[in-house]
């Protein structure tokens, strides 16, 4: 038994942060380098994909829109099965892997295997906007909390158990992740929970790569510019007085 446990391999999360490889912390560069198998999003950049040594196998299990996608359980089963191979394997998230990566649930797998599992905190793309739009999410004249939430559920379709009043708090900021779907029936929902029409909204898509868009506007008019616009990658939506500051 004791033989069986020193061949097994070890399992690491890491964010990889929003995509500019400038943004790894040097924990989260040095697994890239160290890593015999990466599985990897969609949301993981080719830059930060070449630091990996070229022997390292690539493995993409990344999930677009609502189109076909690995299911969790064959990326757990993955997991579990390259490091019982004695290997060493990165689970490499866009972002941070415990802010809507399905962290848990890989964390869960490993451990139920026996199999050794780190966790490498990454830049979230909400700080990543912050800093893009030169504004303080927590500005202490206009936010007195901050608050992540998604913008769809496992079907697809915006959560219907949210906290409305909560999300509606204005002095809050809300940031939406995996938005662009599901913002118009969202900022519909806050505006009939009271948040005023003119509240700053901002869409974000790309934050730190070149390709970074940015939609201004307010949880009135951005549905409609966001439907416009038909931005063709994930978007973040940033909402409150802060956005403004």
């Amino acid at each position: 038994m004791l033989a069986e446990a020193n061949k097994l391999g070890r399992i690491t999360l890491a964010g990889a942060g929003p995509g500019d490889p400038d943004l790894l912390t040097l924990k989260a560069l040095r697994a890239i380098q160290s890593a015999e198998v990466i599985l990897h999003d969609a949301l993981v950049s080719p830059a930060i994909l070449a630091l990996a040594p070229p022997e390292a196998e690539r493995i993409f299990v990344g999930k677009k829109g609502h189109g076909p996608s690995i299911r969790q359980t064959d990326i757990n089963a993955l997991l579990v099965q390259h490091a019982r191979a004695g290997r060493h394997v990165l689970r490499l998230k866009g972002g941070d892997p415990l802010i809507f990566g399905r962290a848990g649930e890989e964390i869960a797998a490993a451990k139920a295997a026996g199999i050794t599992v780190e966790i490498i905190p990454g830049v979230t793309s909400a700080q990543a906007a912050g800093a893009a739009l030169s504004v303080s999410l927590t500005h202490r004249d206009f936010a007195r909390r901050l608050q992540f939430v998604t913008g769809h559920d496992r079907t697809g379709a915006l959560p219907q158990d949210f906290d409305w009043q909560a999300l509606a708090d204005p002095v809050a900021t809300t940031v939406v992740y995996m938005a662009k779907s599901s913002f118009a029936p969202l900022a519909a929902m806050l505006r009939g929970k009271g948040l005023a029409d003119d509240t700053p909204a901002v869409a974000v898509m790309d934050v730190s790569l070149p390709s970074q868009l940015v939609l201004h506007g307010t949880l009135a008019d951005l549905p409609q510019r966001l439907r416009e616009a038909n931005l063709p990658g994930p978007v973040l939506v940033l909402i409150g007085r802060a956005i403004k500051s």
